[in-house]
């Protein structure tokens, strides 16, 4: 399991929610290595909701090696690599998915905003590969078109979207985490330990 954080997090963040997925999965949880105003991030953005999209691309090609380097000193398996990202975490594992659609078992994206807008590239899923798409219906952060269309574009290339919109704002749920777990349950019933 790969834990990305949100803005301003660490590699700590996530951990207490990655105990609820079960005692199976080996963690991996990371640190942003960009600055905004002291807070770690995966990558740039331009201003709130506008990503830098050439450093999401680079960041992006920066973490797939990382992976594969990685995975090529401890022997971890790509077939069962799940990411789990919360806001900009779910935003680098959403660019995973459009740079490197073969990369990833599947992804739990907290709070997504579509990482590539100007720069989409053509991307398709190479196998069925599920994901769990949970956005806030009232996040401030990006309109319900920009969440629709960013959900249809993943499912256009053949991912599995299980969406999931929580009546909440940009914040996590317990309901958050208790269908992320469902979910994982159900796509990877080795995880249920």
């Amino acid at each position: 399991m790969l834990l990305l954080h949100g803005t301003g997090g660490d590699e700590r963040d996530l951990l207490p929610l990655a105990k609820s997925f079960g005692p199976d999965f080996n963690v991996l949880s990371l640190r942003g290595n960009v600055q905004e105003g002291g807070m770690p991030r995966f990558f740039a953005r331009l201003g709130m909701g506008v990503f830098d999209e050439p450093d999401v691309i680079f960041r992006t090609h920066e973490l797939a090696d990382f992976l594969q380097k990685i995975a090529g000193q401890v022997g971890f398996d790509f077939a069962q690599l799940v990411a789990v990202g919360y806001s900009n975490g779910a935003n680098i594992a959403g660019s995973l998915l459009m740079l490197y659609p073969g990369l990833l078992a599947g992804a739990v994206l907290w709070r997504p905003m579509q990482p590539l807008v100007r720069q989409v590239p053509a991307f398709a899923a190479p196998r069925p590969v599920p994901v769990y798409f949970a956005p806030g219906r009232h996040d401030p952060t990006v309109r319900p078109a920009a969440t629709d269309a960013y959900a249809a574009l993943l499912t256009a290339a053949g991912y599995q979207l299980a969406r999931h919109d929580a009546l909440a704002g940009h914040n996590l749920t317990p309901a958050d985490l208790d269908g992320a777990v469902a979910w994982l349950h159900q796509h990877f019933p080795a995880a249920q330990g």
